[in-house]
């Protein structure tokens, strides 16, 4: 094996936004194509709120994905903050790829975007996701379609669930970035901090437990992260609700909720950052925080003046 430096001549650069309707897997395509988890998949839409990056190298070139929020008709300043980090992605990225849900197809939201897209400059691809859901003739011409709305450089099928089309989408990406330096070291994943990263896993978490119990108007912050000794580090979180009824359902009866959140977030840590995790949850009450600027830059967004 050779190794490559990265301001060797000859390597490539780039960066790939990812875009599309909310629930079309565009987290579980940048998780597959890093080759580990660098962003949380939740059931529910809207999960992702702010760019998330994650980096793969393909050949000799660094790849590095934006995982962006789902784009839909906003009704929130939370869901306009989101939508207008996706399309600012979008824009800022070399390469825009939309993600479409085969098995949905073109639907409202799809539209909505095909027809904004052609705006963002540069080289937009198309991939159809979930293609092993769908019979072959109806991808075909669900591509045809697509293309007619808006020209694409190129087209691919994929699963992003079970890594079907994934070799050949970043091969195609790894030849068609710039040529130019890496930006990140070769062994880097992604580039969100550590304390970030844990708190969308407690997010995560926290969605998957409660599923449709509590509102989106949940955010987790990491207050504390302090290395011990004995190879260890404690972790303090505060999970925010914006309501007390919201806090009772995240502590369930006895506790039992949070300490089950707990559990599951201080696993998913511990294999990630290969230590023992001392993790401790706090849940407070913060109304309005949806409409509070300072929780918006923790999350990574701007906040909408209207």
């Amino acid at each position: 094996m050779v190794e490559i430096s990265p301001g060797d001549e000859g390597t490539r650069c780039g960066f790939i936004a990812l875009i599309g309707a909310p629930n079309v897997g565009k987290s579980t395509l940048v998780n597959a194509l890093v080759g580990t988890k660098v962003t949380i998949v939740s059931p529910k839409v809207q999960t992702t709120r702010a760019l998330i990056r994650g980096i793969a190298i393909e050949q000799r070139s660094q790849l590095i994905f934006i995982d962006t929020p789902g784009i839909f008709a906003p009704k929130r300043r939370l869901d306009r903050a989101m939508v207008k980090t996706a399309w600012s992605g979008a824009h800022d990225a070399d390469i825009a790829a939309l993600l479409i849900d085969a098995k949905r197809g073109i639907d409202e939201e799809a539209e909505a975007i095909l027809a904004r897209l052609g705006d963002v400059a540069g080289p937009r691809i198309l991939i159809l996701n979930k293609v092993d859901l769908v019979a072959k003739p109806n991808l075909l011409t669900l591509a045809q379609t697509a293309n007619e709305r808006l020209p694409f450089a190129a087209t691919f099928m994929i699963s992003a669930l079970t890594g079907s089309g994934i070799p050949d989408l970043k091969s195609w990406l790894a030849a068609n970035v710039a040529v130019g330096p890496w930006h990140y070291p070769e062994d880097q994943i992604t580039d969100a901090p550590l304390r970030s990263l844990a708190a969308e896993i407690t997010r995560e978490k926290l969605f998957r437990r409660l599923h449709q119990e509590l509102p989106y108007r949940s955010t987790v912050e990491t207050d504390v992260w302090k290395e011990l000794r004995g190879d260890a580090v404690r972790i303090e979180q505060t999970i925010y609700v914006e309501r007390e009824s919201q806090r009772k359902i995240v502590l369930g009866k006895g506790g039992q909720t949070i300490k089950a959140i707990g559990a599951d977030a201080r696993r998913e840590l511990m294999e990630i950052v290969g230590k023992t995790v001392h993790l401790f949850l706090f849940v407070k009450v913060r109304e309005g925080w949806g409409d509070d600027p300072e929780r918006y830059r923790e999350m990574g967004l701007d906040f909408p003046k209207e």
